[in-house]
């Protein structure tokens, strides 16, 4: 019987590790600080603009379709950048690439609230990333110490040999599981309905998956800007709240 290829079992070897990867990545026990926000349903709910499994579904397309696919294009573009400057050597440019992207993301964010939950969970993923692959902490230092979440997941997919279709799935992805999840503790909702919810969304995150990837390697101020008003309005809304469960 002949022996593998040194090839072959390279690439095996390869293709497990960004399994590997993408299911730590997705993993929403992942202690980067997610399972403590609702990505905003906690105030739709006490709004009543969402109250049972069907106004889940409509707030979760909403959500992918608008400032899912912006932070999607985000990530990817931090991705690419980072995998560029990893491939070059060049770290040292590293964070002011970034940086421009964090600008134009902010401009993209009109609430106070929602700017610094991004900035709180992206260092969190970073700091996170720092201990659980020590060995990437160059790349990771010289990102810098902050930067909003979906930069962070961008920077820490790239770190993680995953490319920017991966990170822009990631994002995605957690735009979505983030609010179905906290759901189930929000509202007296099945738990299958709310992951019905999300099956039910896969092709579309697929597609915007491949959407926000075109946009890796474009310039910062010609990523998506598309815009989700009462996200904005309830995360302000949420910070006033005397009772809440979740930060966000």
């Amino acid at each position: 019987m002949p022996a593998p290829s040194t090839a072959g079992t390279a690439a095996s070897s390869a293709g497990a590790a960004r399994s590997a990867a993408l299911l730590l990545l997705g993993d929403g026990r992942l202690p980067a600080g997610g399972y403590a926000h609702s990505a905003g349903l906690e105030q739709a709910i006490a709004r009543g603009w969402v109250r049972d499994a069907e106004s889940l579904a409509s707030f979760l397309r909403g959500r992918v379709h608008t400032t899912g696919l912006v932070s999607a294009s985000f990530a990817a573009a931090a991705q690419h950048r980072t995998a560029q400057a990893m491939a070059s050597g060049d770290l040292g440019s590293l964070g002011s690439a970034l940086a421009a992207l964090d600008r134009e993301l902010v401009a993209r964010t009109p609430s106070p609230s929602l700017r610094r939950i991004a900035r709180d969970l992206g260092r969190m993923l970073l700091r996170a990333m720092r201990s659980i692959a020590p060995s990437q902490q160059p790349v990771l230092d010289a990102a810098g110490p902050v930067l909003q979440q979906p930069i962070a997941y961008g920077t820490v997919a790239a770190a993680l040999g995953l490319d920017a279709r991966d990170a822009a799935g990631l994002v995605l992805y957690e735009a979505a599981a983030t609010p179905a999840v906290a759901a189930v503790k929000l509202l007296s909702i099945d738990p299958f309905a709310t992951h019905r919810c999300l099956a039910e969304l896969a092709p579309e995150l697929d597609e915007l998956a491949e959407r926000a990837t075109d946009f890796a390697a474009s310039d910062a101020r010609d990523l998506p800007a598309l815009a989700a008003p009462l996200s904005d309005i309830a995360a302000e809304l949420h910070t006033n709240h005397d009772q809440r469960l979740f930060a966000s």
